[in-house]
């Protein structure tokens, strides 16, 4: 099978959840036969030098990228108030990148082209007028949600107001693509039936992140060592920063007392200014790490204190790879079926999270066996080859009998 796989920012370093969301697949797509292409915006803001990408990045037949210059300018941000477009979506519309879509598919033959995210839509009718291949949307969460959900948590009044418009805006903008797929491809189940609510009629599933778990050994050293927690994120984005602002002004300094010696590592890409700044006893800020799954492995907890965003937490999936003991909220939890108390521990509040870090601490003996049956319910539940099967399959049950993609699949 031929793929295109289109994605607005390119798919590496693998220090976000979309970039291993995004790689993680295209590997199990190319492990079980499919020629996959990779057309990715190569953006400002997440930029990747790819003449040195690392000779095991080697999964795509071809490797096409554009940049992109997607910065978030104040004036640009001003004069969208005023607006009906979204600011979001608009800094992704590039000439270029059209142009080059348009060269590949005028080219080359494709049985089907994947887009990563709702954000390209714009160009379908592009790829429609060139291109007779299924079109794929992976819907990583559901865009608009996030900023509602980060706008209920805000008090002050303008920003509060800002992000609700940016959330009409972009829910404005799923909505009037939302029946333009010829397949929606929802991370979780929870996401797919509000895409159902919103209007989704045409064919749709789930397909879960996975990880290729051959790349996440599990480590339990961590528990033999003076415990410690493990803070890892995308610091560029506004849940993440949310979160660990919040755990530090309503946990950490109560947790402190409790327990003198507990130390915390922050580390995400793109730290903020504010982050860096922190002066805390115990908080250390690590920045961008070099190797985040040796950072994840140094430490037997990881908190995940999220209360706005969408979709699936890849952090959370890699800690319980590695046999962390993963501690989050509900919301962070969602699309990963885990069990409370027995894969993970799941806490909504400032109490909750110091019930739960405190049950860890005073008993070493039950915090490695949850960390022991989180590893295992990943390598059962998310293995990328079982959900890239399952992708596979479900383009042949849905879409026999249309032209090549059907030829394809009969010969598969």
């Amino acid at each position: 099978m031929r793929i295109l796989q289109l994605c607005k920012k390119f798919p590496f370093p693998l220090k976000d959840g979309e970039s291993i969301a995004v790689t993680h697949l295209s590997r199990a797509l190319n492990e079980l036969g499919c020629e996959v292409t990779l057309l990715s915006m190569n953006t400002s803001k997440h930029y990747c030098e790819v003449s040195n990408l690392p000779a095991d990045f080697n999964h795509y037949k071809e490797i096409h990228h554009v940049p992109i210059d997607n910065k978030v300018h104040l004036w640009g941000a001003f004069l969208n108030i005023f607006s009906e477009e979204s600011y979001h979506i608009t800094r992704f519309l590039s000439s270029a990148f059209e142009k080059k879509l348009i060269q590949i598919l005028s080219t080359q033959k494709f049985d089907v082209i994947q887009l990563e995210t709702p954000i390209l839509s714009p160009y379908i009718p592009v790829i429609r007028q060139h291109s007779n291949a299924l079109i794929a949307m992976r819907s990583h969460n559901v865009e608009h949600e996030i900023w509602e959900r980060m706008a209920e948590n805000f008090s002050f009044t303008a920003i509060k107001w800002y992000l609700k418009n940016a959330a009409r805006k972009l829910k404005k903008f799923e909505l009037k693509h939302l029946n333009n797929y010829d397949l929606v491809l929802a991370i979780t189940q929870r996401d797919l039936h509000i895409l159902k609510q919103m209007g989704l009629s045409k064919p749709s599933t789930v397909i879960p992140i996975g990880l290729d778990v051959r790349d996440y050994p599990e480590d339990f050293s961590s528990f033999k060592n003076e415990p410690s927690l493990s803070f890892i994120g995308s610091l560029d984005w506004m849940p993440n920063q949310e979160g660990l602002r919040w755990f530090l002004e309503n946990v950490w300094d109560d947790l402190k007392k409790k327990y003198p010696k507990l130390t915390l590592h922050v580390a995400g890409r793109n730290t903020p200014e504010w982050v860096e700044k922190v002066k805390k006893e115990g908080v250390i800020i690590h920045g961008e790490v070099d190797d985040a799954v040796r950072f994840i492995q140094a430490h037997s907890i990881m908190v995940v204190p999220l209360f706005s965003g969408s979709g699936m937490r890849v952090k959370i999936l890699e800690g319980m790879a590695l046999g962390k003991v993963v501690i989050s909220t509900n919301l962070g939890l969602e699309g990963i079926d885990a069990t409370d108390n027995h894969e993970v521990l799941i806490a909504n509040n400032a109490d909750a999270f110091i019930h739960k870090i405190s049950l860890c601490l005073e008993n070493k003996t039950r915090m490695l066996q949850i960390g022991q049956n989180a590893a295992e319910f990943v390598t059962e539940n998310y293995d990328n080859l079982a959900i890239a099967r399952k992708l596979i399959l479900e383009y042949k049950n849905r879409f026999v009998g249309q032209g090549s993609l059907a030829k394809v699949l009969k010969e598969s």
